[in-house]
């Protein structure tokens, strides 16, 4: 029985320093935070991202429509008419780009005033040259701004509006608690985001569609190539569904809710402050 209780306490001993090397050398798994455009760029993810859409910026409003067969359209509508009963005056669109989404609410929702923030330069020059030819600079302006850090005031806006912006932020829960910070009591935060369908055969068309065909499309009319691979690779790790309305709990939300669209392909959140 001792010769048992020693061979025992032997591998037992033997067996912990092994189990703390194997469990200290496994790999740390990817998360929406680490996954960057430039995977070879040592820049961090939110100078990567700004890099990136400076790229993409002339053909980004194409290949959105092109690539979505312009469900992503009906997506904003959606998005837009659930603030609709709010009647917002005072619009803020966080990762604006080329202005599309806050066009719209502006059509729809007829506010005082919107003004988007993005990272991007370029994106930002094309949606000053929209704003210019429809002649509402003095209800549409936009700045150049970080998600993480807006330089708005507390309780400044009546709704924030995201669409396929979060996913990529460098600090997710952070930008979100700011965007938290400048809502009014009450307000609302409207964000689209892609999600991943679970099932068949949708979950299949769509992983084969965003791996295979989105990239090859992107590289064909787009100057940056790793734009579009950098798409589904984001998408498969940002936490979509419950994962994401906890999180806006954590960042202040006092409501979270979110409603799948089309089969679960994009998702439509709701936080209220």
């Amino acid at each position: 029985m001792r010769n048992r209780e020693t061979v025992t306490s032997g591998i037992r001993n033997f067996a912990k320093p092994q189990l703390r090397i194997l469990i200290l050398s496994l790999p740390t798994m990817a998360t929406s935070e680490t996954v960057k455009p430039y995977n070879d760029n040592d820049a961090d993810k939110k100078q990567q991202v700004a890099n990136m859409f400076d790229n993409i910026s002339g053909t980004y409003d194409f290949l959105n429509h092109f690539l979505s067969l312009g469900i992503d359209i009906i997506w904003r509508k959606k998005a837009i008419r659930t603030l609709k009963a709010v009647r917002p005056q005072y619009i803020l669109d966080v990762a604006t780009g080329t202005g599309d989404f806050a066009l719209e609410a502006l059509r729809m929702l007829n506010p005082r005033k919107i003004i988007g923030v993005d990272i991007s330069q370029g994106m930002l020059d094309v949606a000053r040259e929209k704003i210019a030819k429809k002649g509402l600079g003095d209800r549409f302006e936009v700045t150049l701004g970080d998600s993480e850090n807006l330089p708005f005031a507390t309780d400044t806006f009546d709704a924030v509006t995201v669409a396929f912006g979060v996913r990529n932020f460098e600090h997710l829960e952070k930008g979100l608690t700011d965007i938290c910070r400048v809502l009014k009591p009450g307000g609302k935060a409207v964000i689209l985001e892609f999600s991943k369908p679970r099932k068949f055969p949708v979950k299949q068309l769509y992983h084969f569609y965003f791996n295979h065909v989105t990239p090859r499309i992107g590289k064909m009319f787009s100057k940056d190539h790793r734009a579009y691979s950098y798409l589904p690779e984001s998408v498969a790790q940002f936490p979509d569904g419950q994962k994401f309305t906890d999180i806006l709990r954590r960042a202040g939300f006092s409501q979270a809710v979110s409603r799948p669209q089309t089969f679960g392909i994009c998702t439509l959140y709701i936080g209220t402050k």
